[in-house]
């Protein structure tokens, strides 16, 4: 779809939805709740129970500011993921601050704990990154986008986009051995 197209939907869309249009909330909803799931499951590196937390609260806020949304500046799905990353970020932060040491799931003991307490290290990491490395550790690794096709939607080069993907990598693991 071509911007030109989905800024005229998405704004359509979100008109609607204004004026309570039931049926265009979930036609967004419905369009937009795979994506938004995966890519928040991916920050929580798997977490399905605090996932499915951020996920709800990601909604919640994006009814609540839904007049904000302006689809000139970006899409619907950009401007969730972007909520979902302050949401995590804001979970993480006060998890941390209630207790240091605590699991994100306020669970000590599990049959997984090693591999619950590697997850969370890999969620407070990817937290820790910019928006910009984040953004090509996801298209690479999430959406496992070959590095010439990440370089032709940014309008980079590929050898532009490796360097970045390199930067990227090296600063999460940086991040995830602080944690």
């Amino acid at each position: 779809m071509q911007d030109s197209d989905r800024v005229w939907r998405e704004r359509s869309l979100q008109s609607a939805v204004l004026s309570g249009d039931e049926r265009a909330w979930q036609t967004w909803y419905d369009q937009s709740f795979a994506e938004l799931y995966a890519y928040v499951r991916w920050r929580c590196a798997g977490l399905h129970d605090v996932a499915d937390e951020l996920v709800q609260e990601t909604w919640l806020t994006a009814v609540r500011r839904l007049r904000r949304f302006d689809p000139e500046r970006g899409s619907f799905a950009a401007w969730l993921r972007g909520i979902a990353a302050n949401v995590l970020r804001n979970h993480l932060r006060a998890r941390r601050r209630a207790n240091p040491t605590q699991p994100l799931n306020g669970t000590l003991a599990a049959p997984t704990a090693g591999d619950r307490a590697q997850a969370e290290r890999i969620a407070l990491a990817l937290a820790s990154l910019s928006e910009r490395h984040e953004a090509v550790l996801r298209a690479k690794y999430l959406e496992q986008r070959g590095v010439a096709d990440i370089a032709a939607e940014w309008g980079e080069t590929a050898k532009a986009v490796e360097s970045l993907l390199s930067r990227a990598r090296e600063a999460f693991r940086e991040a995830y051995q602080l944690e």
